[in-house]
């Protein structure tokens, strides 16, 4: 997403948008919690959820581009095909995150993910089956009541373990789901709650 040239100062009541930044205010306004169905889209949070891992959010999407760079685009078939010089390639590359784990992670991570393409159809397809193909609401009043992790983001995690997938435990399933949209956890007093909830 291009940095956008919007005043961060308006009249819409949002959850965060606008306090750290224009990036994070466009990824509220436009991104967060809105449902994905794009494969393509869906494994690039797969990249950048397992990136974030223990750090935050605003630093992954600072990245973004960087990363999108890096990882051909996001494109599961080229990272699949990563070889040894591309692992150098992106542990010398000072504009991500130069994990070497998380880097293996993610090449991992795409082999897995046109596995499963290959099974399902597409990855859309099986991930969105946890929930019926619909949107969870929370109805959530305040960031208190957030969940790191629920009962479904420990069910999903452990399948994809099982499946072989890497940096995928319940805390980055959850912040997957939300992100993609499989749960709407903007605060009921944004304008996107309802906005999504339509």
């Amino acid at each position: 997403m291009a940095r956008s040239k919007r005043p961060l100062e308006d009249a819409k009541t949002r959850c965060w948008g606008g306090m750290e930044g224009a990036l994070m205010r466009d990824y509220h306004d436009f991104e967060w919690g809105t449902p994905l169905h794009d494969d393509r889209k869906i494994f690039e949070f797969l990249i950048l959820e397992g990136m974030q891992a223990g750090l935050s959010w605003k630093l992954v999407l600072d990245k973004r581009e960087n990363f999108r760079r890096a990882f051909r685009g996001f494109d599961p078939v080229k990272v699949a095909a990563f070889t040894a010089r591309d692992i150098r390639r992106l542990l010398g590359d000072a504009g991500i995150i130069r994990n070497r784990l998380k880097i293996l992670g993610a090449i991992n991570n795409a082999k897995r993910f046109l596995e499963m393409q290959k099974e399902f159809g597409t990855f859309d397809r099986y991930i969105w089956g946890f929930v019926g193909g619909k949107p969870m609401r929370t109805g959530l009043r305040s960031f208190a009541g957030m969940p790191a992790r629920t009962p479904l983001s420990d069910l999903i995690s452990k399948d994809l373990k099982a499946r072989g997938f890497k940096f995928v435990g319940s805390t980055v399933v959850y912040s997957h789901m939300q992100a993609t949209g499989m749960v709407n956890d903007h605060l009921v007093t944004c304008y996107r709650y309802k906005e999504i909830a339509r």
